[in-house]
């Protein structure tokens, strides 16, 4: 203890050190064998520690898998939700952010959600619930950035939340398919999926409005006679 009261910051590293292998460890386990088929020993054992040693960093596996679930899904959701609070950044700019936070997250962290994913089913009551909480606000920002396009007459007239999904999707596939070691780094993923996220919803730059009601007037009749032109033939 130094003479401030506060741990001395070696002790502090080496626990986030220790942790965070026990977080991978905890991954590739809970993975192979299931949460039900894992056990703190399994865990104790990969680490190269006692089990009475582990319970100075976790105190059981529900604690150690709430852990994981909530940096999986709440680190994500605090970065988006200070990116659209952000002044002076439009639908646009905002969306091009989200897909970059999602995809670099998935890129470095894939086994931890690929985890998730599979261990949905196994996720004790309240731990379910708040991962469900979590994923319907992540839902909500997206969709409300694309509305917000969709108003100001950047985006195409799209179902916001369908279109919210689509993207998600898009970024939370990436868990599953890049490599590292591959062609393309996490940034130029992340650039490239960003464009195509914009391209599915921009709108042509001629029909590009300034977001006044009668803008949006003027855009909707354009879509309602291009309509009527289709039904015609």
């Amino acid at each position: 203890m130094t003479s401030s009261g506060k741990p001395p910051r070696a002790g502090t590293a080496r626990r986030e050190l220790v942790e965070n292998e026990m977080y991978e460890h905890a991954t590739r386990l809970f993975a192979e064998r299931g949460f039900a088929g894992t056990s703190l020993q399994d865990i104790a054992d990969a680490l190269g520690i006692t089990r009475p040693a582990l319970y100075y960093y976790v105190k059981s596996k529900d604690e150690l898998l709430a852990k994981l679930v909530t940096e999986v899904t709440d680190g994500p959701l605090g970065e988006l939700t200070a990116l659209v609070a952000q002044p002076g950044l439009d639908a646009v700019d905002k969306l091009r952010g989200i897909v970059s936070i999602i995809v670099v997250r998935r890129a470095t962290q894939p086994a931890r959600f690929r985890l998730l994913i599979r261990s949905e089913a196994e996720l004790p009551a309240e731990l379910g619930a708040a991962y469900d909480e979590s994923r319907r606000a992540v839902l909500k920002t997206v969709a409300g950035v694309i509305e917000e396009g969709v108003r100001a007459g950047r985006f195409r007239p799209v179902d916001s939340r369908v279109a919210a999904l689509g993207v998600l999707g898009m970024c939370n596939w990436v868990a599953w398919w890049f490599h590292p070691d591959g062609r393309d780094g996490v940034e130029s993923v992340a650039a490239q999926l960003s464009d195509m996220a914009l391209g599915a919803l921009q709108r042509g730059d001629d029909r590009t409005l300034d977001g006044s009601p009668a803008a949006a007037l003027a855009v909707l009749r354009q879509d309602i006679d291009h309509l009527e032109r289709i039904l015609d033939l």
